[in-house]
């Protein structure tokens, strides 16, 4: 079989620790050719999408992989075409979603699905599962968000389109710098943003749930905040520790996944705080080599990438 993935620039992914890099890793594994392009690289010539692809091998020593000569290709041409560019949800991500439809729509299997993709904010999309949420309040006027606070007591405010992270702020009632946190937060009542009731849980971890074709995996990868910090994000600073699933977990993952599978959604992280459905992860989930570093040892372990693999063989199969 012969698979694409649309990345970031190659040389800016940390070989040892990406997801998208573990699941190539296994790709190759299996015998099968990869190929690799950015976002810039998908067009559209009059009505047919097409990609300039580089075939992708791996390699030992510093520089850790080969690219081939830039090809013009069909999407249609691949086994599957995964989509695996990270945010921010910006116009460009935008574009690529109508693109990569437009691909599908041309015989191409796009995974996740783009309009899917496009469908499903990642803070927005825990609407459908509202009997698994925290409360929470989405809009960009900061009348309503001191409400809010003021009924809560203790929030989180986050941007709509960020990851990692980036931009979200914990906010209690006698916060001196309510005013400036708005301001900031909503570009002066410009930008709609999601406020949150902020979750103690989280000194236990934000878990990532992966959900692969429908179904959880055992564990999840949960993020704990470093000392003095609110957020858990790996990239914040958090310390990933996997836990198997808890029975509130494989009750969220039961009741979201098959929405998911029904949707294209083929590769999913859900964020749980606690008891709670923070987070749908439609764009580029990570946390794959974490679990499947601290379950080796273990009677049941866990290889995300070979899961992930085996379930894309079955539906790439002619």
């Amino acid at each position: 079989m012969k698979f694409l993935f649309i990345l970031d620039p190659i040389n800016s992914l940390k070989s040892y620790k990406d997801t998208s890099i573990a699941i190539m890793r296994e790709v190759a594994k299996r015998g099968h050719r990869l190929y690799v392009c950015q976002q810039s690289d998908v067009f559209l010539r009059n009505q047919l999408v097409k990609v300039n692809a580089c075939a992708f091998t791996f390699s030992k020593g510093e520089k850790w992989y080969e690219l081939g000569e830039s090809q013009e290709l069909l999407p249609s041409e691949f086994s599957a075409v995964l989509m695996r560019k990270d945010p921010p949800f910006d116009n460009e991500y935008l574009y690529s979603t109508y693109l990569l439809e437009l691909a599908s729509n041309q015989g191409a299997r796009v995974l996740n699905n783009p309009s899917a993709i496009r469908g499903w904010n990642e803070k927005l999309s825990i609407a459908k599962f509202a009997q698994f949420t925290p409360e929470f309040l989405v809009t960009a006027s900061d009348n309503l968000i001191r409400l809010f606070l003021a009924e809560h007591k203790d929030i989180i405010v986050k941007p709509l389109d960020g990851m990692g992270g980036t931009g979200i702020f914990r906010l209690t009632e006698t916060d001196p710098n309510i005013g400036a946190i708005l301001e900031t937060a909503t570009k002066f009542g410009t930008q709609t943003i999601m406020a949150q009731r902020y979750l103690t849980a989280i000194l236990q971890g934000d878990k990532r749930i992966i959900v692969i074709n429908g179904e959880p995996l055992p564990y999840a990868l949960a993020r704990i905040p470093k000392s003095g910090e609110t957020r858990g994000n790996l990239a914040a600073g958090g310390t990933g520790v996997v836990h198997p699933l808890g029975a509130r977990d494989l009750e969220i993952a039961k009741t979201v996944g098959p929405t998911l599978k029904q949707e294209g959604l083929f590769l999913v992280g859900l964020d749980v705080i606690g008891d709670y459905l923070t987070e749908i992860n439609v764009t580029s989930p990570t946390g794959m080599v974490e679990i499947a570093a601290q379950t080796a040892s273990l009677s049941l372990a866990c290889n995300p990438a070979e899961i992930f693999m085996t379930a894309l063989e079955g539906i790439c199969q002619p």
